[in-house]
């Protein structure tokens, strides 16, 4: 055999097969049997408790004055989280504003707003007028054109509203500013190559890339401002906790009815969520999160993580 000629190829060794022993997670096994057990009693407890009442829970669930204060929360939440928006874009965009004093004015509004509790801001709002009688338009140090009574101007619900709205803006202030922040400087430089000025590239370019991150904070906000508008209690305006205070102080049922109106939150809540899942899905779409959180109600309800998916969003609440 010639020292140029290959060498014949060996025999192929059969090799054993693989034997692939899953790894037994003993310490899941026993931690879901322990929370098992424990949502086991906790539920039997609340089911057959007599002093929870839930017979006089079903009487008033649907009571006109629960209804009746479930109304003005849900009035309260959506015109307050538009003032909120509406504000927090508005200060966002002059918070980014190259102009000092426009993001000087800016910082100052939101230094003040987060930095003072939301019901003493509320109590302010609704007691205006011991420190200005009057509000009106005018010259300063001149005539003044047209002035109201504050007391009259500002009702408990108008109070409300103020207290609410102006506060949440300086939240979603941070919210805003921090999604266009997001979004890669040359979108911004070559906007401005094609000649488009900051209030079109604003609109059309940065914010709708910026929606997919300012959107989770936003719906998390939203029911965050759902529960927070329990506080208007302090200056007695009529909503949900306000009804089941008022009928549990006339009929001593305390306990039911503050379950009534914590079923009513927690359905709403709930509602709200499945909200905010389809609106993150619709602006997630053609993305690896998109994809990923595709039919992932239980992470977002329950705050779990599920495969690749994980619930999102963090707020103040």
């Amino acid at each position: 055999m010639s020292s140029s000629e290959a060498p014949p190829p060996e025999a192929p060794i059969d090799a054993e097969p693989i034997k692939a022993v899953p790894v037994r997670h003993y310490g899941r096994w026993v931690a879901g049997v322990i929370i098992l057990f424990l949502a086991f009693i906790v539920v039997r407890s609340v089911i057959t408790n007599d002093a929870l009442q839930w017979p006089v829970v079903g009487d008033y669930l649907f009571d006109d004055r629960i209804l009746r204060g479930l109304q003005n929360t849900l009035i309260l939440t959506v015109i307050s989280m538009l003032i909120g928006i509406i504000g927090g874009i508005l200060l966002a965009v002059m918070r980014l504003s190259p102009n000092p004093l426009t993001s000087g004015a800016a910082a100052i509004y939101i230094w003040l707003f987060r930095g003072t509790p939301l019901i003493t801001q509320l109590i302010i709002w609704n007691f205006l007028g011991l420190a200005y009688s009057r509000i009106g338009l005018g010259i300063p140090f001149g005539p003044t054109f047209v002035s109201w009574d504050t007391n009259v101007l500002i009702t408990q619900f108008t109070a409300s509203l103020l207290g609410l709205g102006l506060n949440e803006a300086a939240y979603m202030a941070e919210i805003v500013r921090g999604g266009i922040q997001s979004v890669d400087d040359g979108q911004l430089e070559a906007a401005s190559a094609l000649g488009m000025n900051r209030t079109k590239t604003l609109r059309r370019i940065i914010l709708p890339q910026a929606m997919r991150v300012i959107i989770p904070p936003t719906g998390n906000e939203t029911i965050s401002m759902l529960k927070t508008t329990s506080l208007v209690v302090a200056i007695g305006y009529f909503e949900l906790m306000v009804a089941a205070q008022t009928i549990y102080s006339q009929n001593l049922k305390t306990v039911p009815l503050l379950i009534v109106a914590a079923l009513w939150y927690l359905f709403m809540t709930s509602v709200l969520t499945l909200v905010q899942m389809q609106i993150e899905k619709r602006f997630s779409r053609g993305t690896s999160r998109g994809e990923a959180t595709k039919n992932k109600w239980a992470g977002r309800m329950l705050g779990f993580r599920f495969g690749s998916g994980a619930s999102g969003g963090g707020g103040k609440a």
